[in-house]
């Protein structure tokens, strides 16, 4: 599937969404690290088996109409308008109606309007100043399951060194202003989750968990 993407757009001096399209790359490298982000990410969903998902920080919508054209009943949420904007596109160029995409921070997540059996959260707190009012803001919501990940450090700033980017910043990623390893983000996790799974596609951490009784 290929969708329209922000193109390194800024939004608020942040940069939003994705630099190019990762999901349709020909670049090997690309296509056999988004392979097993997808097969990890699909196979948590099937476990977690939910009638309705909603992504937190869906970007331009790629998973979000993934899972619709599985016949899922999905949405999702990000705080970026310009890339609700794009996801809106996307969705219309799918044929599907774009009002499964809205502007919502994590930060303001409501049970009432944002609340799901399964939430997905991937790629995003490791841009958060404050990850814990995140992952508070993601307990109010998550009626069964959560799916979230983050890249692996130091893996992912060590992968950025040795294709010579970002060498002033130590391999670090604008915007990235968390840093986890694959056991301190588990111990993270665990403080306002019961953590069932965690899988690691290079270079994530990716989890499935659900809420305390």
């Amino acid at each position: 599937m290929t969708i329209k993407v922000a193109g390194g757009a800024e939004e608020s001096g942040i940069v939003v969404g994705n630099t190019f399209d990762k999901y349709s790359s020909r670049n090997p490298i690309v296509k056999w690290m988004m392979g097993g982000f997808d097969s990890a990410l699909s196979d948590l969903v099937e476990k977690a088996s939910p009638e309705t998902i909603n992504e937190v920080g869906c970007g331009e919508g790629y998973w979000v109409l993934r899972w619709l054209e599985q016949g899922l009943l999905a949405r999702g949420c990000d705080f970026s308008k310009i890339v609700i904007d794009i996801a809106r596109k996307n969705a219309l160029d799918a044929g599907i109606s774009d009002s499964i995409f809205e502007p919502v921070s994590i930060y303001d997540l409501s049970e009432d309007r944002d609340s799901a059996d399964l939430i997905v959260c991937c790629e995003v707190l490791e841009h958060l100043e404050n990850p814990d009012i995140g992952m508070q803001a993601l307990q109010r919501v998550v009626r069964k399951n959560l799916i979230i990940s983050v890249p692996q450090e130091p893996i992912w700033c060590a992968l950025n060194l040795a294709r010579g980017k970002y060498i002033s910043r130590f391999g670090n990623t604008p915007g990235h202003i968390q840093h986890w390893s694959r056991k301190s983000f588990i111990k993270f996790v665990s403080k306002y989750f019961i953590v069932d799974e965690v899988k690691s596609p290079f270079p994530w951490t990716m989890i499935l968990c659900r809420p305390f009784l």
